[in-house]
């Protein structure tokens, strides 16, 4: 019996070791988003297409990613919801029990970057009448994967080419990966330098997919009054 759990917990603990990478939870939390190749995990974590083999390969080992092939890429996947509902969970154990997740969510917070809690409903709303602006600071693959009713796509190394087509006049709000994720951050800092009113939502697609709340996938084919939702 003793020896069956030992080799139960060795089991288990191939799951923690696969997530004692930052870079491994990194690539978790992207393919959350949605599936990618190897190419693409590379260029979004900025690492070599070897070092990502390499965290992909342990990934697998560990049963939390599949790959498939798409003509000659190789494209990965996480392997069930679950595994990013564990991610989900060890960053909630991480800011009840470490100090230095608070700490550093507080200086996020306190960072000008005005992370706001939003009523889903009235934002669609706004966005919809052209009210308000959404904007979608995340790559645009991820956008077609699932993007928030009427947001536009502006990845956000196109935010600043994008500026000239944006209204000075109408309260903008940015998001990207939820509250862990920096993107929309660094476009609220990039919007306010330039003069436009900006703000960002703390939720990203997977929160409003939580609380039933309808997203769209492929291009927004019902652009807000006076708007492309396109960036190109």
């Amino acid at each position: 019996m003793l020896q069956m759990r030992e080799s139960l917990n060795t089991e288990f603990a191939k799951i923690g070791k696969a997530l004692s990478s930052p870079k491994r939870l990194q690539i978790i939390e992207l393919l959350h988003q949605c599936s990618k190749s190897v190419d693409t995990l590379a260029e979004n974590t900025q690492m070599t297409l070897a070092n990502t083999s390499q965290h992909l390969q342990v990934l697998r080992a560990a049963g939390l990613v599949e790959s498939s092939r798409s003509g000659t890429f190789i494209i990965y996947s996480l392997s069930g919801p679950l595994v990013h509902e564990l991610i989900s969970l060890v960053r909630q154990v991480a800011e009840t029990h470490i100090a230095e997740v608070d700490r550093a969510l507080a200086k996020l917070r306190d960072s000008g970057t005005d992370l706001e809690n939003v009523d889903r409903v009235k934002l669609t709303k706004l966005a919809k009448s052209g009210k308000v602006i959404v904007l979608d600071v995340r790559p645009h693959d991820e956008y077609q994967a699932a993007h928030v009713p009427y947001a536009i796509s502006v990845p956000l190394e196109k935010l600043e080419d994008y500026l000239d087509r944006l209204p000075r006049d109408q309260q903008i709000v940015a998001y990207c990966r939820g509250p862990y994720c920096l993107l929309a951050g660094e476009a609220i800092r990039i919007l306010k330098k330039h003069g436009l009113h900006a703000s960002q939502l703390r939720e990203g697609v997977s929160e409003w997919q939580r609380q039933g709340q309808a997203v769209v996938t492929g291009d927004d084919p019902a652009p807000a009054e006076g708007m492309d939702h396109r960036s190109s």
